[in-house]
């Protein structure tokens, strides 16, 4: 069986056949249809059972799975989640490749992907995709206070 990070070679050149077809809209519509197809029996599920621990669960299991090399806090009594991404495995990969360039924009679908499950879940979304080059970034996620209620 291969691991799930032979293929980001392909997704990268998928995102930029997309992009070349119909701009970056075209990329983003496949990303909304991945997230809708693929996070909902998994991450949205987690998080409805569980709340943020939800979250931690999903990350745990995925960014071990592609051997990130990441550090994960949980805090459940403040209903926050913060990953520090050391080094992402598949744009270290992208990185590495003399044969391609990577999509431009390829970090920007882990934001939308997790961003479109978790906002509507009542969360807030934070990502910080300054040093994505660098195959390094930062998520917080967190549960939203309801005011006057």
């Amino acid at each position: 069986m291969i691991s799930c990070t032979q293929f980001i070679p392909a997704y990268s050149e998928g995102f930029k056949y997309l992009n070349k077809k119909g701009g970056k809209r075209e990329v983003v519509k496949f990303w909304e249809t991945l997230s809708d197809l693929y996070l909902t029996n998994s991450l949205k599920k987690q998080v409805e059972d569980k709340g943020i621990r939800g979250c931690y669960d999903y990350w745990e299991k995925a960014l071990n799975e592609e051997a990130a090399d990441f550090t994960m806090i949980l805090d459940e009594e403040s209903e926050t989640i913060e990953i520090n991404m050391h080094h992402c495995p598949s744009k270290g990969m992208l990185n590495q490749l003399s044969h391609m360039s990577p999509y431009e924009d390829y970090c920007e679908h882990c934001d939308l992907l997790y961003r479109r499950v978790l906002e509507p879940l009542g969360f807030t979304y934070m990502i910080d995709l300054s040093n994505c080059h660098k195959a390094v970034c930062r998520l917080v996620v967190t549960k939203k206070e309801i005011k006057g209620g």
